[in-house]
């Protein structure tokens, strides 16, 4: 008898003793099997009858490298050649239209045509990185200029790398309000602290009221240190390199508010981030939810920390801010 068939008497014996039983545990203990894996053979049973106590192929869903084919294997050159990008680059544009191939497949393929790598020359730096351990604890906010007339507002969450980008065509503080409503909608999670730099689209008293209306906390970075304000201008450069760059930016018929949503959902929901283990955004979240602080606690501690609405003048509060967290 080959293996696959004693398997699928064992399976069969295995809910003949629970339908006897009535009880998951009970019968996972009389033979001898996890609760865990007892309960997921009844529910492929009720699912797919007798079929469903076979093995599933373990054959892995993500294409091989003896499945790329030769048009894939060109537009994979031809990225590398027009883009310069990397094969995780590649990887993830392929994957945005919708043809998943792993990077280690583009590195082979790249590697089949004797294609050079591309060699990073990193500055030094002693800056340290720092990674907050619960979303919304704080979020970094920056403006980019995509052309004439369009202006990225860019939100991304410390933790999870969450992102949130809408263009509007100037840096006016009431459009920076606006971008505010849009990053509670798109976060769904108690946001803590507001981090930015000392552009006056932030530095304004406007904008601070309307934080305080959200029970959120206005933390500026020091002034010419924007490395402080790091994963934001970061995300930026990628939007722009793995992004805006496909566009013709000079078509005015481009709709950019809708292009940037998009790119915004494949950004936070398929996007593997690299500093995030190869994770996107969204299983990040997911992961740690559970450290998510309920609203009520969240304005509590706003009200305890005191909050005041700081003039834009560093000296000034510099005298205030080493109290503030």
């Amino acid at each position: 008898m080959k293996d696959n068939e004693r398997q699928i008497r064992a399976r069969k014996k295995w809910l003949q003793v629970y339908q006897e039983l009535g009880s998951v545990s009970k019968a996972a203990l009389r033979c001898g099997v996890a609760r865990s894996t007892l309960h997921r053979w009844i529910q492929r049973y009720n699912e797919e009858g007798e079929s469903g106590l076979s093995d599933k192929s373990k054959r892995p869903k993500t294409l091989s490298n003896s499945k790329v084919t030769p048009e894939i294997e060109a537009l994979i050159l031809d990225l590398r050649n027009k883009r310069k990008w990397g094969a995780q680059r590649i990887s993830i544009h392929l994957l945005r239209k919708k043809i998943k191939v792993s990077s280690m497949t583009v590195w082979r393929v790249l590697s089949k045509n004797n294609v050079k790598p591309i060699v990073k020359r990193r500055k030094k730096s002693d800056y340290k990185r720092y990674n907050k351990d619960i979303p919304g604890e704080r979020v970094q906010l920056d403006v980019t200029k995509i052309k004439n007339g369009a202006y990225q507002f860019t939100a991304i969450d410390d933790c999870t790398r969450m992102k949130c980008i809408r263009i509007y065509p100037n840096k006016k503080v009431e459009n920076t309000i606006h971008f505010l409503g849009e990053i509670i909608d798109t976060f769904q999670f108690p946001i803590q602290r507001i981090q930015t730099d000392w552009g006056t689209e932030f530095f304004n008293y406007d904008f601070q009221y309307e934080l305080h209306e959200h029970f959120i906390k206005f933390r500026p970075i020091k002034p010419k240190t924007p490395h402080l304000n790091g994963k934001v201008e970061r995300t930026q450069q990628t939007d722009k390199v793995e992004f805006w760059s496909l566009f013709d930016l000079s078509d005015e018929s481009l709709d950019l508010e809708f292009l940037a949503i998009d790119w915004q959902n494949f950004y936070n929901k398929k996007r593997p981030h690299s500093s995030l283990n190869g994770k996107t955004p969204w299983q990040k979240l997911k992961s740690v939810e559970h450290l998510i602080p309920i609203q009520p606690d969240v304005t509590k501690q706003f009200w305890e920390s005191g909050e005041e609405v700081w003039p834009r003048n560093y000296e000034y509060l510099k005298r205030f801010k080493k109290s503030k967290t």
